[in-house]
């Protein structure tokens, strides 16, 4: 017999709350793809739709205004039992800095689950451009740090490998035009130089038209059709497209997501804290990035 299973009351509560597939997706660090097909699966067991498909993105039918409350109390319960039975007596003070784009629904969903498992340690999250996280961690004002680099140290931990590509939407030529037109990050950061080297190499003029702090501010002027931009290939959704050697730009680097430890003996925690994201970044598709 069907039956409701906790992962699919967990995505389709997610969805219900962010009305979007999309912006639930993010919450529970999946693809928008995964997410679609685990509210078919739900939607399969129970004989009838839980969302209605708008413009703007979803609404609740009746059955699905009648789930809400049940997901939201099965998984109370559930979270509640699993805190009780998987808390230990693991301890201490944890400061951790995060990216505020590459990861963030993965990460703060990982940061979450650490929390509940081990509620006696104190968390200190720093959520930021991860620029800065270096030299917190020299300054031993980070005990862990994940963020992105080029060429990763032999003291930091690959987590993740995502090439970077430079990115256009298909109704609008851009790299045609001389000089073409670009999105840039305004910090003196390496994926900045990394698409300005990228530009010099294949001889290209550029302008730039738009900068921007973050992933989603890149994304976002591409996707306007304003600007070529380069991003991790993780990161390209409808309607952005990769731009292929037709576009006659240079060669683009491999960017590494690392986690990094501030000098000295690790903590517990931090050891713990280490383990929980390696394992969920061993364990997930890196297309939910």
């Amino acid at each position: 017999m069907a039956a409701l299973e906790s992962d699919l009351l967990r995505t389709f509560l997610a969805v219900a709350e962010t009305r979007s597939v999309t912006d639930g997706a993010l919450r529970i660090g999946r693809s928008q793809s995964a997410t679609s097909m685990q509210i078919k699966r739900l939607e399969e067991v129970l004989g009838q739709p839980v969302f209605e498909r708008t413009g703007r993105g979803v609404r609740l039918t009746d059955a699905g205004t009648r789930l809400v409350l049940v997901a939201q109390d099965v998984l109370a319960r559930l979270d509640a039992a699993y805190r009780d039975i998987t808390s230990d007596a693991l301890g201490g003070k944890l400061r951790l800095g995060i990216p505020d784009d590459h990861g963030r629904a993965r990460l703060a969903g990982i940061v979450a689950a650490f929390a509940q498992s081990h509620p006696k340690v104190e968390l200190e999250v720093n959520c930021s451009l991860s620029i800065a996280f270096p030299s917190l961690l020299d300054q031993a004002r980070l005990d862990l740090a994940v963020h992105e680099v080029a060429e990763p140290s032999s003291s930091e931990e690959v987590i993740f490998e995502d090439p970077t590509v430079w990115a256009g939407v298909a109704h609008v030529d851009l790299w045609t035009r001389d000089p073409v037109p670009v999105a840039l990050f305004d910090q003196a950061c390496w994926w900045r130089e990394a698409a300005v080297r990228s530009l010099t190499q294949a001889g290209r003029r550029f302008q730039v038209v738009y900068s921007s702090q973050s992933v989603e501010g890149i994304k976002a002027a591409v996707a306007a059709g304003v600007a070529i931009g380069l991003l991790g290939r993780s990161s390209i959704d409808v309607p952005l497209k990769v731009l292929g050697p037709e576009a006659g730009l240079g060669p683009t680097p491999v960017s590494h997501l690392v986690m990094g430890t501030r000098a000295g003996q690790m903590s517990d925690a931090a050891r713990a804290m280490k383990q929980a994201i390696r394992t969920a970044f061993q364990r997930e598709d890196p297309a939910g990035v």
